[in-house]
């Protein structure tokens, strides 16, 4: 017989459209900083974000037509992002 622990949370499952994780054919680039570099293929603007700007290809804009893209340093993205919602937190008044 297995017992679940029901009040043991889950781990968040990461959903961000990042790198091999975007599916979409083709799409808008937006550089690092901020100029747009036109729409091309997936692949290839992986590849760009990589090897030119050592950068990920993070999806800002999946219902977009076509999707937009933009190259970040999604580490720090996601820390910041972290770090922001942590602060709303500490922020709110509790009644």
């Amino acid at each position: 017989m297995l017992i679940y622990n029901q009040n043991r949370e889950r781990p968040e499952r990461n959903t961000d459209l990042v790198n091999e994780n975007i599916r979409f054919p083709e799409v808008l680039v937006i550089g690092p900083n901020g100029e747009q570099l036109g729409v091309m293929k997936t692949r290839a603007a992986i590849e760009l974000a990589a090897n030119q700007y050592e950068l990920d290809l993070y999806c800002v804009n999946p219902n977009g037509k076509p999707p937009v893209c933009k190259m970040l340093n999604y580490s720090k993205y996601r820390f910041e992002q972290q770090k922001r919602a942590k602060e709303q937190k500490r922020k709110q008044k509790t009644v």
